[in-house]
Protein backbone atom coordinates (compact mmCIF):
# COMPACT_ATOMS: atom_id res chain seq x y z
CA UNK A 1 0.00 0.00 0.00
CA UNK A 2 1.48 3.26 -0.83
CA UNK A 3 1.92 5.92 1.70
CA UNK A 4 -0.90 8.16 -0.05
CA UNK A 5 -3.13 5.70 -0.17
CA UNK A 6 -2.79 5.07 4.22
CA UNK A 7 -2.99 8.86 4.73
CA UNK A 8 -5.80 9.25 2.55
CA UNK A 9 -7.67 5.91 4.31
CA UNK A 10 -6.65 7.38 7.63
CA UNK A 11 -8.00 11.00 6.57
CA UNK A 12 -11.40 9.65 5.12
CA UNK A 13 -12.04 7.79 8.56
CA UNK A 14 -10.67 10.52 11.09
CA UNK A 15 -11.23 13.78 9.94
CA UNK A 16 -14.39 13.60 8.49
CA UNK A 17 -16.17 11.37 11.18
CA UNK A 18 -16.22 13.40 14.69
CA UNK A 19 -15.76 10.48 16.71
CA UNK A 20 -13.35 9.07 18.80
CA UNK A 21 -13.49 5.84 17.36
CA UNK A 22 -13.10 7.29 14.00
CA UNK A 23 -10.03 8.78 15.48
CA UNK A 24 -8.64 5.58 16.85
CA UNK A 25 -9.08 4.26 13.25
CA UNK A 26 -7.28 6.93 11.64
CA UNK A 27 -4.23 7.24 14.19
CA UNK A 28 -3.94 2.93 13.83
CA UNK A 29 -3.36 3.14 10.12
CA UNK A 30 -0.77 5.89 10.45
CA UNK A 31 1.10 4.65 13.46
CA UNK A 32 1.61 1.34 11.69
CA UNK A 33 3.07 2.61 8.51
CA UNK A 34 6.19 5.01 9.11
CA UNK A 35 6.64 5.49 5.84
CA UNK A 36 3.43 7.65 5.37
CA UNK A 37 4.76 10.24 8.04
CA UNK A 38 6.28 12.37 5.53
CA UNK A 39 3.32 12.55 3.44
CA UNK A 40 1.12 13.48 6.81
CA UNK A 41 3.49 16.32 7.13
CA UNK A 42 2.96 17.56 3.59
CA UNK A 43 -0.78 17.34 4.55
CA UNK A 44 -0.33 18.99 7.61
CA UNK A 45 1.59 21.93 5.60
CA UNK A 46 -0.89 22.28 3.03
CA UNK A 47 -3.66 22.56 5.84
CA UNK A 48 -1.70 25.54 7.86
CA UNK A 49 -1.24 27.17 3.83
CA UNK A 50 -4.56 26.92 3.45
CA UNK A 51 -5.46 28.83 6.64
CA UNK A 52 -3.11 31.46 5.15
CA UNK A 53 -5.51 31.53 2.00
CA UNK A 54 -8.48 31.78 4.62
CA UNK A 55 -7.70 35.05 6.39
CA UNK A 56 -5.61 33.60 9.55
CA UNK A 57 -2.30 34.61 10.49
CA UNK A 58 0.42 32.72 12.16
CA UNK A 59 -0.83 34.05 16.07
CA UNK A 60 -4.41 33.85 15.44
CA UNK A 61 -4.30 29.91 14.58
CA UNK A 62 -1.83 28.95 17.69
CA UNK A 63 -4.02 31.10 20.03
CA UNK A 64 -7.44 29.31 18.79
CA UNK A 65 -5.33 25.92 18.90
CA UNK A 66 -4.16 26.67 21.89
CA UNK A 67 -7.61 27.53 23.31
CA UNK A 68 -9.15 24.10 21.97
CA UNK A 69 -6.56 21.49 22.21
CA UNK A 70 -3.33 20.90 24.02
CA UNK A 71 0.33 21.74 23.94
CA UNK A 72 1.09 18.82 21.95
CA UNK A 73 -0.82 20.33 19.41
CA UNK A 74 0.55 23.44 19.52
CA UNK A 75 4.48 22.05 19.10
CA UNK A 76 3.04 20.06 16.10
CA UNK A 77 1.21 23.39 14.77
CA UNK A 78 4.47 25.32 15.30
CA UNK A 79 6.52 23.02 13.67
CA UNK A 80 4.58 22.68 10.75
CA UNK A 81 4.26 27.08 10.62
CA UNK A 82 8.04 27.05 10.23
CA UNK A 83 8.17 24.53 7.76
CA UNK A 84 6.12 25.75 5.46
CA UNK A 85 7.10 28.92 5.91
CA UNK A 86 11.10 27.71 4.98
CA UNK A 87 9.49 25.76 2.00
CA UNK A 88 7.55 28.72 0.59
CA UNK A 89 10.38 30.24 -1.06
CA UNK A 90 8.39 31.92 -4.13
CA UNK A 91 6.63 33.76 -1.52
CA UNK A 92 7.15 38.00 -1.32
CA UNK A 93 8.83 38.39 2.25
CA UNK A 94 6.14 38.80 5.20
CA UNK A 95 5.38 42.44 6.78
CA UNK A 96 6.46 43.28 9.84
CA UNK A 97 4.13 42.42 11.88
CA UNK A 98 3.60 38.93 10.26
CA UNK A 99 7.52 38.59 10.94
CA UNK A 100 6.76 39.22 14.40
CA UNK A 101 4.05 36.47 14.64
CA UNK A 102 6.57 34.05 13.07
CA UNK A 103 9.13 34.68 15.60
CA UNK A 104 6.97 34.04 18.22
CA UNK A 105 6.13 30.49 16.61
CA UNK A 106 9.98 29.87 16.31
CA UNK A 107 10.31 30.08 19.69
CA UNK A 108 7.61 27.22 20.28
CA UNK A 109 9.42 25.16 17.92
CA UNK A 110 12.05 23.45 19.96
CA UNK A 111 12.54 19.59 18.58
CA UNK A 112 15.45 18.99 20.96
CA UNK A 113 13.55 19.59 24.07
CA UNK A 114 9.87 18.43 23.09
CA UNK A 115 8.22 15.66 24.56
CA UNK A 116 8.78 12.39 22.75
CA UNK A 117 5.72 10.34 22.12
CA UNK A 118 4.71 7.03 20.62
CA UNK A 119 3.76 6.89 16.84
CA UNK A 120 0.02 6.29 17.95
CA UNK A 121 -0.15 9.30 20.25
CA UNK A 122 1.00 11.02 17.41
CA UNK A 123 -0.95 10.39 14.71
CA UNK A 124 -3.97 10.85 16.98
CA UNK A 125 -2.50 14.62 17.94
CA UNK A 126 -1.64 15.70 14.39
CA UNK A 127 -5.11 14.17 12.99
CA UNK A 128 -6.71 16.07 15.95
CA UNK A 129 -4.47 19.19 14.69
CA UNK A 130 -5.52 18.57 10.75
CA UNK A 131 -9.50 18.17 12.31
CA UNK A 132 -9.62 21.59 13.32
CA UNK A 133 -7.21 23.32 10.35
CA UNK A 134 -9.53 21.84 7.90
CA UNK A 135 -12.76 23.35 9.76
CA UNK A 136 -11.43 26.95 10.25
CA UNK A 137 -14.27 29.46 8.34
CA UNK A 138 -12.52 32.17 6.86
CA UNK A 139 -11.49 35.77 7.88
CA UNK A 140 -11.65 39.38 7.07
CA UNK A 141 -8.13 39.68 5.52
CA UNK A 142 -5.69 41.81 7.32
CA UNK A 143 -2.16 42.57 5.84
CA UNK A 144 -0.55 39.32 3.92
CA UNK A 145 2.79 39.21 3.00
CA UNK A 146 3.91 41.43 0.15
CA UNK A 147 6.64 43.14 -1.64
CA UNK A 148 9.85 41.32 -3.35
CA UNK A 149 11.19 38.53 -1.40
CA UNK A 150 14.39 40.58 -0.30
CA UNK A 151 12.25 42.87 1.85
CA UNK A 152 13.41 42.91 5.17
CA UNK A 153 11.36 42.97 8.53
CA UNK A 154 12.18 46.27 10.38
CA UNK A 155 13.26 46.17 14.12
CA UNK A 156 10.80 47.82 16.55
CA UNK A 157 11.69 51.18 16.77
CA UNK A 158 13.77 52.80 19.76
CA UNK A 159 10.63 54.48 21.10
CA UNK A 160 8.34 51.40 21.08
CA UNK A 161 11.14 49.25 23.25
CA UNK A 162 11.39 51.66 25.76
CA UNK A 163 7.51 52.05 26.02
CA UNK A 164 7.22 48.12 26.28
CA UNK A 165 9.91 48.36 28.87
CA UNK A 166 8.12 50.85 30.78
CA UNK A 167 5.28 49.27 30.78
CA UNK A 168 6.88 45.56 32.11
CA UNK A 169 8.63 47.34 35.13
CA UNK A 170 5.32 48.89 36.23
CA UNK A 171 3.26 45.67 35.97
CA UNK A 172 6.16 44.07 37.95
CA UNK A 173 6.78 46.43 40.91
CA UNK A 174 4.99 45.67 44.29
CA UNK A 175 5.19 49.72 45.02
CA UNK A 176 2.43 52.02 43.67
CA UNK A 177 4.33 54.93 43.33
CA UNK A 178 6.91 53.59 41.23
CA UNK A 179 4.42 51.76 38.99
CA UNK A 180 2.52 55.15 38.61
CA UNK A 181 5.29 57.03 37.30
CA UNK A 182 6.33 54.20 35.03
CA UNK A 183 3.19 53.67 33.45
CA UNK A 184 2.21 57.49 33.19
CA UNK A 185 5.60 57.71 31.37
CA UNK A 186 4.69 55.23 28.94
CA UNK A 187 1.36 56.52 27.65
CA UNK A 188 2.63 59.79 27.09
CA UNK A 189 5.45 58.41 24.98
CA UNK A 190 2.45 56.46 23.19
CA UNK A 191 0.20 59.53 22.85
CA UNK A 192 3.20 61.70 21.61
CA UNK A 193 4.71 58.61 19.21
CA UNK A 194 0.88 58.56 17.58
CA UNK A 195 0.59 62.41 16.83
CA UNK A 196 4.20 62.78 15.69
CA UNK A 197 3.70 59.92 13.02
CA UNK A 198 0.17 61.35 12.13
CA UNK A 199 1.88 65.32 11.45
CA UNK A 200 4.85 63.40 9.86
CA UNK A 201 2.43 61.58 7.27
CA UNK A 202 1.24 64.16 6.40
CA UNK A 203 3.97 66.72 5.88
CA UNK A 204 6.11 64.04 3.50
CA UNK A 205 2.64 62.90 1.81
CA UNK A 206 3.36 59.76 2.84
CA UNK A 207 0.57 57.05 1.29
CA UNK A 208 -0.02 55.92 5.07
CA UNK A 209 -3.58 54.39 5.78
CA UNK A 210 -5.05 52.39 8.27
CA UNK A 211 -4.29 48.53 9.01
CA UNK A 212 -5.91 45.85 11.06
CA UNK A 213 -4.72 43.15 13.66
CA UNK A 214 -5.96 40.61 16.12
CA UNK A 215 -5.56 40.94 19.55
CA UNK A 216 -6.92 37.87 21.80
CA UNK A 217 -9.52 38.09 24.53
CA UNK A 218 -9.59 34.75 26.36
CA UNK A 219 -11.69 33.43 28.57
CA UNK A 220 -12.99 33.61 31.93
CA UNK A 221 -15.28 36.92 31.63
CA UNK A 222 -14.27 37.98 28.04
CA UNK A 223 -17.19 40.02 27.58
CA UNK A 224 -15.68 42.46 30.28
CA UNK A 225 -12.09 42.48 28.25
CA UNK A 226 -13.23 42.69 25.55
CA UNK A 227 -15.11 45.91 26.62
CA UNK A 228 -11.81 47.18 28.01
CA UNK A 229 -10.10 46.28 24.84
CA UNK A 230 -12.67 48.55 22.67
CA UNK A 231 -12.09 51.22 25.27
CA UNK A 232 -8.25 51.60 24.40
CA UNK A 233 -9.26 51.20 21.11
CA UNK A 234 -11.16 54.38 20.65
CA UNK A 235 -9.18 56.22 23.09
CA UNK A 236 -6.30 55.47 20.62
CA UNK A 237 -8.11 56.77 17.14
CA UNK A 238 -8.71 53.05 16.33
CA UNK A 239 -12.30 51.05 16.10
CA UNK A 240 -12.29 47.28 17.33
CA UNK A 241 -15.07 44.48 17.02
CA UNK A 242 -15.30 41.31 18.93
CA UNK A 243 -15.43 38.23 17.46
CA UNK A 244 -16.62 35.91 20.55
CA UNK A 245 -16.91 32.28 18.94
CA UNK A 246 -13.09 32.72 17.71
CA UNK A 247 -11.63 34.58 21.43
CA UNK A 248 -10.19 37.76 19.16
CA UNK A 249 -11.66 41.40 18.86
CA UNK A 250 -10.10 43.10 15.33
CA UNK A 251 -8.43 46.24 15.96
CA UNK A 252 -8.43 49.39 12.83
CA UNK A 253 -6.01 52.01 12.84
CA UNK A 254 -3.16 53.23 11.69
CA UNK A 255 0.00 51.50 12.89
CA UNK A 256 1.48 53.48 15.43
CA UNK A 257 -1.85 53.56 17.01
CA UNK A 258 -2.18 49.85 16.77
CA UNK A 259 0.87 48.88 18.58
CA UNK A 260 -0.44 51.49 21.48
CA UNK A 261 -3.66 49.58 21.96
CA UNK A 262 -1.67 46.35 21.98
CA UNK A 263 0.62 47.09 24.25
CA UNK A 264 -1.84 49.15 26.45
CA UNK A 265 -4.33 47.01 26.47
CA UNK A 266 -1.79 43.83 27.52
CA UNK A 267 -0.96 46.29 30.78
CA UNK A 268 -4.49 47.56 31.56
CA UNK A 269 -5.70 43.92 31.39
CA UNK A 270 -2.41 42.70 34.22
CA UNK A 271 -3.21 45.85 36.10
CA UNK A 272 -6.88 45.07 36.43
CA UNK A 273 -6.38 41.73 37.16
CA UNK A 274 -3.60 42.32 40.28
CA UNK A 275 -5.91 44.79 41.74
CA UNK A 276 -8.81 41.84 41.56
CA UNK A 277 -7.12 39.39 43.08
CA UNK A 278 -6.23 41.72 45.79
CA UNK A 279 -9.69 42.32 46.18
CA UNK A 280 -11.30 39.56 45.79
CA UNK A 281 -8.92 37.99 48.58
CA UNK A 282 -10.29 41.02 51.30
CA UNK A 283 -13.65 40.18 50.03
CA UNK A 284 -12.95 35.94 51.51
CA UNK A 285 -11.44 37.66 54.45
CA UNK A 286 -14.84 39.30 55.16
CA UNK A 287 -16.63 36.00 54.54
CA UNK A 288 -17.87 36.42 50.73
CA UNK A 289 -17.35 33.87 48.55
CA UNK A 290 -19.25 34.76 45.62
CA UNK A 291 -15.83 35.04 43.66
CA UNK A 292 -17.65 34.50 39.64
CA UNK A 293 -19.70 37.12 40.38
CA UNK A 294 -17.64 39.57 42.25
CA UNK A 295 -14.99 39.33 39.49
CA UNK A 296 -17.22 39.60 36.69
CA UNK A 297 -18.56 42.59 37.75
CA UNK A 298 -15.40 44.26 38.91
CA UNK A 299 -13.58 43.71 35.54
CA UNK A 300 -16.88 45.15 33.89
CA UNK A 301 -16.57 48.24 35.83
CA UNK A 302 -13.00 48.55 35.45
CA UNK A 303 -13.54 49.06 31.88
CA UNK A 304 -16.47 51.08 31.91
CA UNK A 305 -14.55 53.61 33.66
CA UNK A 306 -11.20 53.12 32.28
CA UNK A 307 -13.16 54.01 28.63
CA UNK A 308 -14.24 57.97 30.59
CA UNK A 309 -10.16 57.87 31.91
CA UNK A 310 -8.61 56.92 28.68
CA UNK A 311 -10.63 59.49 26.28
CA UNK A 312 -9.71 62.06 28.75
CA UNK A 313 -6.26 61.56 28.69
CA UNK A 314 -6.50 61.35 24.83
CA UNK A 315 -8.09 64.83 24.26
CA UNK A 316 -5.75 66.11 26.88
CA UNK A 317 -2.43 65.48 24.71
CA UNK A 318 -4.32 66.43 21.78
CA UNK A 319 -5.06 69.81 23.10
CA UNK A 320 -1.77 70.55 24.66
CA UNK A 321 -0.29 69.79 21.42
CA UNK A 322 -2.60 71.64 19.64
CA UNK A 323 -1.98 74.86 22.60
CA UNK A 324 2.01 74.51 21.42
CA UNK A 325 1.53 74.84 18.27
CA UNK A 326 -0.89 78.22 18.60
CA UNK A 327 1.67 80.01 20.71
CA UNK A 328 4.55 78.74 18.86
CA UNK A 329 6.15 76.73 21.02
CA UNK A 330 5.79 73.74 18.69
CA UNK A 331 5.23 73.53 14.95
CA UNK A 332 2.73 70.93 15.21
CA UNK A 333 0.92 72.52 11.68
CA UNK A 334 -2.72 71.27 11.37
CA UNK A 335 -2.80 68.85 13.83
CA UNK A 336 -7.14 68.96 13.98
CA UNK A 337 -7.54 68.22 10.61
CA UNK A 338 -5.19 65.88 10.44
CA UNK A 339 -6.28 63.78 13.07
CA UNK A 340 -9.90 64.30 11.66
CA UNK A 341 -8.84 63.52 8.43
CA UNK A 342 -7.08 59.41 9.72
CA UNK A 343 -10.35 59.13 11.85
CA UNK A 344 -12.83 58.79 8.63
CA UNK A 345 -10.28 57.15 6.84
CA UNK A 346 -9.77 54.64 9.91
CA UNK A 347 -14.16 54.56 10.08
CA UNK A 348 -13.92 53.65 6.17
CA UNK A 349 -11.76 50.70 6.74
CA UNK A 350 -13.27 49.44 9.43
CA UNK A 351 -16.93 49.60 7.74
CA UNK A 352 -15.55 48.60 4.87
CA UNK A 353 -14.02 45.36 6.96
CA UNK A 354 -16.94 44.72 9.11
CA UNK A 355 -20.01 46.24 6.98
CA UNK A 356 -22.47 44.36 9.42
CA UNK A 357 -21.87 44.36 13.02
CA UNK A 358 -24.33 44.43 16.41
CA UNK A 359 -23.79 45.51 19.68
CA UNK A 360 -24.05 43.28 23.19
CA UNK A 361 -24.54 43.79 26.54
CA UNK A 362 -22.94 42.91 29.53
CA UNK A 363 -24.07 40.14 31.65
CA UNK A 364 -23.52 39.08 34.79
CA UNK A 365 -22.74 42.49 36.24
CA UNK A 366 -24.99 41.51 39.85
CA UNK A 367 -22.13 42.44 42.42
CA UNK A 368 -22.52 46.08 43.96
CA UNK A 369 -19.00 45.78 45.57
CA UNK A 370 -17.17 44.19 42.65
CA UNK A 371 -18.64 47.16 40.37
CA UNK A 372 -17.60 49.86 43.25
CA UNK A 373 -14.14 48.48 43.53
CA UNK A 374 -13.43 47.69 40.20
CA UNK A 375 -14.14 51.76 39.57
CA UNK A 376 -11.70 52.34 42.06
CA UNK A 377 -9.57 50.04 40.52
CA UNK A 378 -9.53 51.81 37.19
CA UNK A 379 -9.22 55.56 39.18
CA UNK A 380 -5.87 53.86 40.39
CA UNK A 381 -4.37 52.49 37.19
CA UNK A 382 -1.94 54.54 36.03
CA UNK A 383 -2.95 56.35 32.63
CA UNK A 384 -2.61 59.86 33.41
CA UNK A 385 -0.54 62.63 31.66
CA UNK A 386 2.36 63.95 32.95
CA UNK A 387 4.40 67.44 32.14
CA UNK A 388 5.85 66.29 28.86
CA UNK A 389 9.90 64.51 28.73
CA UNK A 390 11.89 67.27 26.98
Amino acid sequence: MSTTSTVDRAFEAALYADTDAALDTGASLLAADPAADAELARRGREFVAGAWRRGWQPADVVRFVRRELEDAHVRLLARLIVEETERATEQPSPSPRWAAQLDEVRALHEPDTAPRTDRFSHATAALELYRLLLRLPTLEPLDRPQGPATTAHHPESRMLTRIRGLLAKAEATDFPEEAEALSAKAQELMARHSIDEALLAARTHAKDAPGACRIGVDPPYETAKAVLLDAVARANRCEAVWNEPLGFSTVVGFEPDLEAVELLFTSLLVQATTAMTKAEAAQRKGGRKRTKTFRQSFLAAYAHRIGDRLAEVAEAQVAETAEAAATGAEDAGDLLPVLAARDVAVRDHFTHMFPDTVTTRVRGVTDAAGWRQGAEAADRAQVGVRPRLP
